[in-house]
């Protein structure tokens, strides 16, 4: 165990030798190796750096989270007396130049910069990706190195801990919480507070501190990153939580799909524990807290918190009917607090600056910052974190760069198979979770999937039907046959065979879904559909009366038809076409026979003079 004067001391060290301006001549090498990093091959990147350092004492090359732009991983930083310049698109060769010409030669590689608009950014930070973001649950993605405690320390880490444990009472923690406004990451925006005062007024003898970290929802990874880039930030937070409930006990329920993620969060506890910010007598207190890790096996409704904690004591994940709620009877039939990652995320930083610190930020009913996992059709994909309050536009057009290839923005979905699409005529929506309510869609964990004109909209309602047929638990009728009944009422649309009554009846059993499902997944799980049909209506019925998919993506509703004025019979579409519907002779015009035609769209990847078209 640490004494507060040794951490304080680590603190002071690594600051000086580490973060602080070093002089001329002094590098730090940071490689992005979270798993968006490692996935496009950071490893040789990393590997190349450590063996080209090497016995120089002036390089010193770090593994780091998630630097944030997922499109031009692997990224590398190399920091130097207080500047940062930032290379993209790594390799292992590229390396081995970064570090002859800029490490010991002292000249920027300005092929590796990154360029934005035509105008090369000396960093990441010159940006406008970056330069609209409010990083706090963020704060040290990307600039500490995850396995390595004292540098978590030296960016205040446990700061807030200690600030708790000995100047201030549970219920002191409880009005900073209350008063902050922050309210849960994770999709419904119930108040943080709140939910820790419920907890804590409870006098039960055996209380819990759970963390919902099994990030499920298609395209979502904030929370993944948090957790692989600044793992004690977790773990100091609901050591907090459980000094404030009462609570001696946490557990984190994280997504085995996340091995990166795990073992970095079992690193930094045993670190915690070494240290003294975990276990008995934390800090030379009688205060005791400890935190294990629970692994889920890919079920995305254990995301809904009944059923995490049912799966927790060793049971099939599902969902148990509320009241009582977990703040009465939780885990193990005892009083429980259940937050996301993002959460707690913030929990440190609102004790060490305040509750009108975070308050000041974002919207009167969304306090402070939201992350989203920006993906989809648009130029700059990643992680983003914005005041609440940011219009979807800021986030599409200047933080994300806009929609690639010319092509116009046509919708954004948010909160996964939960939320909705906001379509055009709401792009200047300020995002927080009452506005994004109010029109059909809800702020979810975070994914925000951009879709541009060339997206089916009952497609893509379809699309996350299919994945809540599967992820149903089938423990309520609603849900389990309900869903499946929407899922087959959008594939007879979109196979040409819908009829103009199956709108009403889409919209009938959506109604009863939400209304008699016993959890959240069943609740929201018809909204993609509702918020499809009420913004994209004309979709549907041109499914069904004119039996064309405007986005030209339903297949059996596309027509294939060859040019035959650009067709120069050169048969590679006859020749590659599985079904044999191409007919033809050399050198003469193609023919479709569309009888026989399986509309794979073969035929049109093949040609190379753009002779095929399909409608």
């Amino acid at each position: 165990m640490k004494t507060w004067a040794e951490i304080q001391a680590i603190k002071a060290d690594v600051n000086a030798k580490t973060f602080s301006a070093s002089a001329p001549g002094q590098y730090r090498v940071l490689v992005g190796l979270a798993t968006c990093g490692i996935a496009a091959g950071a490893m040789p990147v990393y590997d190349a750096f450590i063996e080209a350092a090497a016995g120089n004492a002036n390089c010193k090359v770090a593994q780091v989270g998630c630097i944030g732009m997922c499109q031009y991983e692997p990224i590398v930083e190399v920091v130097e007396a207080g500047k940062k310049t930032t290379y993209v698109k790594m390799d292992a060769e590229k390396a081995a130049r970064v570090y002859q010409e800029h490490i010991l030669g002292g000249q920027v590689v300005t092929d590796y910069l990154l360029v934005e608009n035509g105008i090369t950014c000396q960093s990441l930070e010159d940006t406008t990706f970056y330069k609209l973001q409010k990083r706090i649950a963020l704060r040290n993605c990307g600039i500490i190195d995850p396995e390595n405690i004292d540098e978590y320390i030296a960016r205040d880490g446990y700061a807030a801990l200690y600030k708790v444990i000995t100047e201030m009472s549970s219920q002191d923690v409880i009005d900073t919480m209350l008063a902050s406004g922050l309210r849960g990451r994770g999709g419904a925006g119930f108040p943080t507070g709140k939910k820790w005062s419920f907890a804590a007024a409870n006098q039960a003898p055996q209380k819990f501190v759970c963390c919902n970290a099994d990030e499920g929802d298609p395209g979502a990874f904030m929370d993944r990153s948090v957790l692989e880039g600044d793992p004690h930030a977790l773990l100091e937070a609901m050591t907090i939580a459980g000094k404030a409930i009462g609570a001696k006990q946490g557990y984190i329920y994280v997504r085995a799909e996340y091995p990166v993620a795990v073992k970095r969060l079992n690193i930094a506890i045993a670190q915690a524990k070494e240290y003294g910010f975990l276990g008995d007598n934390i800090m030379g207190t009688d205060f005791c807290f400890d935190i294990g890790i629970r692994l889920g096996a890919g079920a995305f409704v254990c995301g809904e918190e009944t059923a995490l904690m049912t799966s927790i004591e060793g049971k099939r994940g599902e969902p148990r009917p509320r009241p009582p709620f977990p703040a009465v009877k939780g885990l193990f039939q005892s009083p429980t607090i259940l937050n996301n990652v993002e959460t707690y995320a913030n929990v440190a930083q609102i004790i060490l600056n305040g509750s009108d610190w975070f308050s000041a930020m974002g919207t009167e009913k969304s306090k402070g910052t939201k992350v989203f996992a920006l993906g989809g059709k648009i130029n700059n994909t990643g992680l983003v974190e914005v005041p609440m309050g940011t219009t979807l536009r800021t986030v599409v057009e200047d933080i994300g760069g806009g929609i690639p290839n010319g092509k116009k923005f046509k919708a954004a979905q948010t909160g996964g198979p939960s939320g909705g699409c906001i379509p055009l005529e709401h792009f200047d929506v300020e995002i927080d979770y009452d506005n994004l309510i109010a029109i059909g869609s809800m702020m979810g964990s975070g994914g925000l999937i951009v879709m541009d004109e060339d997206n089916c909209m009952v497609d893509i309602a379809k699309f996350f039907l299919d994945f809540t047929v599967d992820e149903s638990c089938g423990k309520c009728t609603p849900c389990r046959i309900g869903t499946r009944r929407l899922y087959e009422l959008l594939e007879k649309i979109t196979s040409g065979e819908g009829e103009l009554d199956d709108i009403d009846e889409l919209e009938a059993l959506a109604a009863h879904i939400k209304d008699n499902s016993l959890c959240g997944l069943g609740q929201t799980a018809p909204n993609p559909v509702l918020s499809t049909l009420r913004y994209f209506r004309n979709e549907y019925e041109a499914h069904i009366v004119d039996k064309k998919c405007i986005a030209k993506v339903c297949r059996p509703l596309l027509t294939f038809t060859i040019d035959p004025e650009k067709c120069v019979g050169c048969t590679k579409c006859a020749r590659n076409c599985p079904a044999n519907a191409i007919v033809g002779n050399v050198k003469e015009p193609h023919v479709i026979d569309h009888e026989k035609c399986v509309k794979c769209s073969v035929c049109m990847q093949n040609c190379a003079f753009g002779a095929i078209t399909k409608d």
